[in-house]
């Protein structure tokens, strides 16, 4: 059981700071935001105006941080959903201490500095994901509190609560009217994420004006629905009214919190206050200097004076929480000396000293078992071998469990009392690829999510997202082409394994057997600087056999996996359609046209190979046949343009049909006749 969290930060202003003094400390944020926004004559003013004053109440008076270590590991977490208003974060981060000099505030929005338009993750210090996108940083905090509540129970013991910490989150009427706040915050409240608490800066303005137009939810119901507490109607401007607020929310033990804050966009602006003047562009320097003096702020441009430092200053209080944290752990791994070594392997993303006995185990088992099975399958199978070995593994599915094979026979489902490895996140594919990332920014997991090919749709902002970000998450997609079949082209991916290859810094694998599976996924646990997509076939398709050399190869991208002396042209092929290159290999074999079949199941791993590597797979010169059960257009960067008539694809370039797979993949030319008749073709 989790000790509770002590209610106050040891700030240098505490709840009975002077109102004259909270107000210097919010004008100054106000200050800030308006000289960065005007220096730069872009950016959001109004925001970061309008909800100054929580932040005074939640930043100077609970939020437990260190300024100076910016990953220490009990932190709370704070996540600006509404992200356009990013001046916010970095006033806070600056004043409060953080390695974020003045000037770097007006550098804000230029190129190469530490404020960019929207918060940066290993951009600037103190930032703990990307936002910009609206609610998905509300659904990053629902994995950042979920991520808390799991270690928790994982590696507290009575009188030690080594990770006892809160994630905060503010967001707008934009992240409340997209989608994914209603599958993320339903998902929380089923949960019972009790250490999340949301600020909604209810400010009424969005840039097209008056929200009331088009946005009429009765916001708090709707979260008291979820099962969230609410305390609803908070005077946004009041720090005292927001610091109860926040109390509410710390007495509240199985439901987060939604604190509605009635706020006024801009406030401090005689004339764009209030209006949608004040949210996506600078005030203009006139309404600057009128801003000025209605606040009676009479500094000129960010110059801060040392008594409003001061105040913010959390440095001090910092120190002292992490100290006691520190001295707290000490006897913590005295008397746990195993979990002690354990949690600060998870907290450093290292893999356990056996991962890659376990790892060359799969793959040794694999192939002398030589099955003819799915590649779904074969990613269940991997799963089995890999997870025991690795319990920062969290697995989960959009209500597809039966189908996309993503548990195993340890997984045990995370309840709201109850902690496990694996998430019903129900059919909610986009908020569970955004939680899955917030399991990874928070750390001390490898989450790997799944679904259908096809409803990556849903999901690929949060995929690109994740590769924004290099987060280690994995999304496993099965059913991967027209080769599942019967339900028809509503399910069946032609575009999608395509599509997800142009997002830079996703690694995509489309395995062609059990072997190949197994290496994807190990290649996907070991990477640490991006995201993987792992596609897997609804249908059974064939082994293929390899010497020692080339499994260790599959690693590599793409590989020779059938050679002949002399070969004439190279057959490319991923996945299911691996089974189709070999066998028209051996077709053109027999009638003396000795041909290459290269497997690639991960292209951009394959590209960042040396140019010798790939010389020796793909040699220029010789002509090249591509086969995918997917468009086109992508191989051509691998076999030469449409016109080049040495290269050629086999490939789909218009939706499905509904029938059996197998009568699919004949109609649409996906057979050994059809791939040999076009490497004569090329020849």
């Amino acid at each position: 059981m989790t000790l509770p969290l002590a209610t106050s930060n040891p700030a240098s202003f505490s709840a009975q700071t002077s109102t004259r003094d909270t107000a210097l400390l919010a004008n100054a944020i106000r200050a800030l935001a308006m000289d960065a926004v005007q220096a730069a004559n872009s950016g959001h003013p109004g925001m970061p105006m309008g909800m100054a004053e929580i932040s005074v109440a939640l930043w100077n008076r609970y939020l437990r941080h260190n300024p100076a270590n910016p990953r220490w590991p009990n932190r709370d977490r704070f996540v600006l959903s509404n992200g356009h208003g990013s001046m916010l974060q970095y006033a806070l981060l600056h004043l409060t201490g953080y390695d974020l000099p003045l000037e770097q505030l007006r550098r804000f929005r230029q190129l190469h500095s530490m404020t960019p338009g929207h918060p940066e993750v290993d951009v600037t210090p103190g930032v703990e994901t990307t936002t910009g996108p609206l609610g998905q940083g509300l659904a990053n905090s629902v994995g950042m509190a979920l991520a808390e509540r799991l270690l928790a129970a994982e590696f507290n013991r009575p009188g030690h609560a080594i990770v006892d910490h809160r994630t905060y989150v503010f967001v707008g009427d934009g992240c409340l009217m997209e989608g994914i706040s209603h599958e993320a915050c339903s998902l929380a409240g089923t949960l019972g994420l009790s250490k999340l608490v949301c600020f909604y800066d209810d400010n009424g303005i969005s840039i097209d004006g008056e929200v009331r137009g088009w946005f009429t939810d009765d916001t708090p119901r709707r979260f008291e629905a979820y099962g969230w507490q609410v305390v609803p109607g908070v005077d946004g401007h009041d720090v005292d009214a927001v610091d109860a607020a926040i109390r509410k929310a710390h007495a509240s033990a199985d439901r987060p919190t939604l604190i509605c804050c009635k706020t006024v966009i801009g406030k401090g602006s005689p004339n764009r206050a209030g209006t949608d003047l004040a949210h996506g562009q600078a005030l203009g320097e006139k309404e600057v200097a009128l801003t000025r003096e209605a606040l009676g702020w009479k500094l000129p441009p960010f110059k801060i004076p040392q008594t409003v430092y001061d105040g913010w200053n959390a440095r001090a209080a910092g120190a002292v929480l992490e100290n006691d944290w520190n001295m707290r752990y000490a006897v913590y791994k005295a008397a746990h000396a195993e979990l002690a070594a354990e949690f600060e392997r998870r907290i450093h993303n290292a893999l356990p000293d056996s991962f890659r006995e376990r790892a060359s185990a799969l793959v040794q088992k694999q192939n002398e078992k030589a099955e003819t099975i799915a590649t779904r399958k074969a990613s269940q199978q991997a799963i089995e071998a890999l997870a025991p070995g690795l319990p920062e593994l969290i697995g989960g599915s959009a209500d597809l469990t039966g189908s996309v094979f993503t548990n195993w026979s340890g997984s045990k489902a995370v309840v709201a009392r109850e902690a496990g490895n694996y998430i019903n996140f129900g059919v909610r594919e986009f908020a569970m690829s955004a939680i899955a990332n917030g399991l990874a920014l928070h750390g001390g997991f490898i989450p790997y999510v799944g679904t259908f090919l096809t409803f990556s749709d849903y999901a690929r902002n949060a995929l690109r997202m994740a590769a924004l970000m290099k987060l280690r998450s994995i999304s496993v997609y099965t059913h991967d082409s027209i080769g599942l079949g019967e339900d028809g082209p509503t399910h069946q991916s032609v575009e999608h394994a395509s599509s997800l290859r142009l997002i830079p810094g996703l690694d995509v694998w489309r395995p062609c057997d059990t072997v190949e599976s197994a290496q994807s996924w190990i290649a996907a646990i070991e990477r640490q600087d991006g995201p993987t997509c792992l596609l897997f076939t609804r249908q059974n398709v064939p082994f293929n056999a390899r010497n020692s050399g080339q499994i260790d190869a599959i690693r590599r991208g793409g590989y020779v996996l059938v050679d002949a002396t002399g070969a004439k042209a190279v057959i490319i092929a991923t996945g299911s359609e691996v089974g189709l290159a070999v066998g028209a290999q051996k077709v053109l074999a027999g009638a003396g046209v000795p041909v290459r079949v290269v497997s690639m199941p991960c292209t951009s791993v394959f590209d960042r190979q040396d140019a010798a590597w790939r010389e020796s797979v793909l040699p220029h010169g010789v002509p090249r046949v591509a086969v995918e059960a997917g468009i086109t257009d992508f191989w051509r960067k691998y076999v030469g343009s449409i016109d080049d008539r040495h290269g050629a694809v086999v490939g789909i370039d218009r939706f499905g049909e509904s029938a059996p797979g197998d009568v699919l993949f004949k109609h649409f030319g996906f057979t050994v006749e059809n791939v040999v008749a076009t490497v004569k073709k090329v020849l």
